[in-house]
């Protein structure tokens, strides 16, 4: 897939965003990057020292995942300063495209004083469930290497049954673990069965949770509370992969004794260059939808 004559730029980021730059200019396009202070590109990479200069003449414009953490400054590993969301909102052309991920109420609120198109990147399937394929493969990963036990023949426990539950459940299934997960929806709680997980009902999590070893929670809301943190086996380990708020009282598990760890942004920290074809497949996928000729 190419696209003639399209300037990208790309503000902000991690790894992932630093892989896409690449990618980017390898494949011939002209890159405009702001918020990566000594980081060096190829030839077709134009690292600016403004924000109006790596903004003014682009047609897409490409933010980290997540956009922000605050709500109020673009998240960016990289940058040598805070960079403000309203300065980034502010240099985009009217009806020019602004790409990221979790754009929160929050963040959209500041945008519509503008007049650019905002799309979050994680409302998109194709990037959403691909996403969670090195999201499940981070996780497992630390769990292996924060536990004395191993996955094979563990009882797991998975909160959540979306995108990344269901690809996570998965992969602890395929190498042996035991797999339960919880969810709400009767449809979900249906497919559970189908797959031969076993089902696990909220109402039920107290009685039973004691039985895991790995908990691995995915739902974006307290779950884990400081209640259900007295049921849990101290010997258990839980690995958080929600977004903020995340799902786990991290007072209560210290508080216990129970190894509880956040773990957020894992495309970018284990399979960056993966993480970052995936962004650009989406990034393409959405601007040919929008009538753009090849």
């Amino acid at each position: 897939m190419k696209f003639q004559g399209i300037t990208f730029a790309v503000v902000g980021g991690d790894l992932r965003q630093k892989k896409l730059i690449e990618f980017l200019g390898k494949e011939g396009y002209r890159v405009k990057v702001f918020g990566f202070h000594n980081i060096k590109f190829g030839e077709k990479v134009e690292v600016c020292d403004s924000m109006a200069h790596a903004l003014g003449d682009a047609d897409i414009i490409i933010g980290p995942i997540p956009c922000s953490q605050d709500h109020k400054t673009l998240f960016s590993k990289y940058s040598d300063q805070p960079i403000l969301l309203q300065d980034v909102f502010k240099h985009i052309s009217k009806d020019k495209l602004f790409m990221a991920g979790r754009i929160t109420e929050e963040i959209q609120r500041i945008a519509n004083h503008y007049s650019f198109r905002v799309i979050d990147l994680l409302e998109r399937d194709e990037l959403a469930i691909l996403n969670a394929i090195p999201t499940a493969e981070g996780a497992i990963q630390i769990a292996m290497e924060n536990s004395e036990i191993t996955i094979h023949g563990s009882k797991c426990l998975v909160l959540g049954f979306g995108r990344c539950g269901s690809v996570l459940a998965h992969m602890l299934k395929g190498i042996g673990g035991h797999v339960a997960v919880e969810a709400r929806k009767p449809s979900d709680l249906a497919y559970i069965k189908a797959y031969g997980y076993t089902p696990i009902y909220l109402r039920e999590m107290e009685q039973k949770i004691h039985e895991y070893d790995f908990i691995f929670n995915t739902v974006p809301s307290l779950v884990l509370d400081s209640q259900i943190m007295q049921s849990i086996k101290k010997e258990s380990l839980i690995i958080d992969l929600a977004s903020a708020p995340g799902g786990v009282d991290f007072t209560s598990a210290e508080q216990i004794g129970i190894k509880a760890m956040l773990c957020l942004s894992l495309p970018g920290k284990v399979a960056p260059e993966t993480a970052a074809l995936i962004i650009r497949d989406t990034i393409f996928t959405v601007y040919s939808e929008m009538g753009v000729i090849l």
